[in-house]
């Protein structure tokens, strides 16, 4: 299975970072090993120093698919999630700094984190109206609604498929609003997706 990431998909998480906002998707890849196993702990690694956090709702597809038109994009998913995406974002300038990829930045172990549970779409009145948000030691940090996005769930399925094919139990990570920031040695993130709590995770 493949991770695909969607990158500055909300305005104004491109601004915080100083990035132009995108005439199309901006993806990447995470490898499967950077998924953080269920009952595994966070451990903050030690090649970083300025470790981000990025929530993000998740599409998890359900068929094979390429060169996908968008108006048959919705038959290609049917569960919605919630996720953190992890960037060592000094690493990430560095490797952008020289012009070099900076997967080492993003794609690292357990650097994706996935929520206790996907739901089925249809649990919601529109994808393109879900409420989802980010809490760091009790405090709001991140909220965002998939209304927001620059480029819709579907979309981002037929733009990516077009590249590459789309396989039964790929994962998108459909990008982060604004508010991310760095994280410490005890704290601890919640995330929440229309108020469900979905993920609790101490980082240690």
């Amino acid at each position: 299975m493949k991770i695909i990431c969607i990158g500055r998909n909300y305005s104004e998480h491109a601004k915080e970072l100083g990035n132009e906002t995108p005439k199309e998707p901006l993806y990447f890849l995470k490898p499967d090993s950077a998924i953080l196993a269920k009952k595994v702990p966070f451990y903050y690694p030690a090649f970083t120093k300025d470790l981000h956090y990025e929530i993000e709702l998740l599409v998890k597809i359900n068929k094979l698919g390429k060169h996908i038109e968008e108006r048959f994009s919705h038959t290609y998913y049917s569960q919605i999630g919630l996720g953190i995406d992890f960037t060592a974002r000094d690493i990430q300038q560095e490797c952008k700094s020289k012009g070099l990829p900076w997967e080492k930045a993003k794609g690292f172990d357990g650097s994706a984190i996935i929520g206790t549970q996907f739901f089925d779409k249809e649990k919601f009145e529109s994808v393109q109206d879900i409420n989802f948000s980010l809490n760091k030691n009790g405090k709001e940090v991140q909220k965002g609604n998939s209304k927001d996005m620059i480029f819709t769930i579907d979309k981002i399925i037929s733009y990516v498929s077009q590249f590459m094919t789309l396989k039964i139990g790929d994962i998108i990570y459909t990008g982060t609003p604004a508010g991310v920031g760095p994280i410490s040695i005890g704290d601890k993130l919640e995330g929440f997706l229309e108020g469900e709590k979905l993920i609790s995770l101490n980082i240690k």
